[in-house]
């Protein structure tokens, strides 16, 4: 390489770049001068031995400080003992790299565990209660449908040059030969001329499908359903699953306390101290009749049988649980107070003996004031 030449000129970019711009750029120049995709072109294999060479100096902290400081002529490797070999960074590599940073992983070593795909779902409390079908979207990484798979724009498929479409090459070290994955073709023994434009030639795409789950009675928040083979595609063609976790919007008025439905009630006064019977509104719009026993209090727990939520493993139904709020009535009229004043008078005269806390509760001052 000739010292005149600029590392940042030959990719591309300014002197106060980033990592994030160096690498764009290497990748961008790398693709289209990679002698994968220009055999037999002589020029280009000069050009990525240049882009290769200042992509090197300049990804490297210590070394792009002193090729900033001293120029370049430490560093060409037209000056190097060790030789340069540009086919350390094969084309399906350079292509995995972007392939990565669009889907965050790359598909040729995906298993079936990291093929699984975990979404979330939001349900109502009455869905959760009753049990319900949703429709879900999930993105899942499927075989591209304009390469058909192949990763090559014409649907072509060549032997690599570097294992004679083996898959595997051999190294010799010392008295040892050894035999390891052909990192030019990742082990396929087969390379792309011509990268397919929508799945950059690593022959999967991200797309929408649509689902239907059926959620069982009593499923609760942090629960999952399941639904198997359909998550993203690995190796052969298989495919991981899909795991639905389900997290149960909040009630404005129930709410769930292991397999009982809970909620506050109010009542008036006198169907409290007279008891009788309510219908309270319930979930999906049907009503439920509850009983008040005549002297009930406020914070009294009632409970209906049966009307709580199915337990999915024992198979049984919780109860519905009404913790009674006696309210103070309000915006009286006249006839009304005069009828609480005749009804307080009452009290006062029976010594407050229909108020068994109120009275117990003055006994205990006078008692203690007396004693002092």
């Amino acid at each position: 390489m000739s010292k005149k030449k600029d590392y940042y000129q030959i990719l591309g970019v300014s002197r106060n770049s980033d990592d994030k711009e160096i690498k764009r750029a290497y990748k961008r120049l790398a693709i289209k001068y990679h002698p994968d995709h220009n055999q037999g072109d002589i020029k280009s294999e000069e050009k990525f031995k240049e882009i290769k060479e200042a992509y090197e100096i300049l990804i490297d902290p210590k070394k792009r400080s002193h090729y900033d400081k001293y120029g370049n002529e430490d560093f060409s490797y037209e000056n190097s003992n060790d030789g340069f070999d540009f086919k350390s960074d094969s084309f399906g590599d350079i292509f995995g790299d972007i392939f990565s940073d669009i889907f965050n992983n790359n598909t040729n070593n995906y298993s079936s565990k990291n093929c699984d795909i975990k979404c979330n779902l939001e349900i109502d409390l009455e869905d959760s209660v009753s049990g319900s079908i949703k429709n879900i979207d999930v993105m899942v990484l499927d075989i591209c449908d304009i390469c058909g798979g192949t990763g090559s724009k014409d649907r072509k498929l060549h032997n690599c040059l570097y294992c004679k479409g083996q898959g595997k090459i051999q190294i010799k070290q010392g008295f040892f030969i050894v035999q390891q994955i052909c990192s030019h073709c990742n082990g396929n023994g087969k390379t792309i001329k011509n990268p397919c434009n929508k799945c950059y030639g690593k022959s999967y795409i991200k797309k929408n499908k649509k689902f239907s789950i059926k959620l069982p009675m009593g499923i609760n928040t942090g629960d999952y359903i399941k639904i198997t083979g359909v998550g993203n595609i690995y190796k052969n063609n298989k495919r991981g699953d899909i795991y639905v976790y389900i997290k149960v919007k909040s009630h404005p008025i129930f709410y769930r306390e292991n397999d009982n439905l809970c909620c506050e009630v109010p009542i008036n006064f006198s169907i409290a101290a007279l008891g009788g019977e309510i219908e309270i509104p319930f979930l999906n719009n049907k009503n439920i009749k509850l009983k008040i026993p005549y002297e009930t209090q406020t914070g009294k727990l009632l409970r209906v049988k049966g009307k709580g939520v199915n337990n999915i493993k024992k198979n049984i139904i919780g109860d519905l649980l009404c913790k009674v709020i006696v309210e103070t009535p309000v915006n009286l009229n006249d006839k009304q107070k005069k009828i609480l004043i005749d009804l307080d008078n009452s009290f006062k005269n029976n010594n407050n003996q229909n108020s068994p806390k109120y009275k117990t509760f003055f006994d205990k001052v006078k008692n203690f004031f007396s004693n002092l």
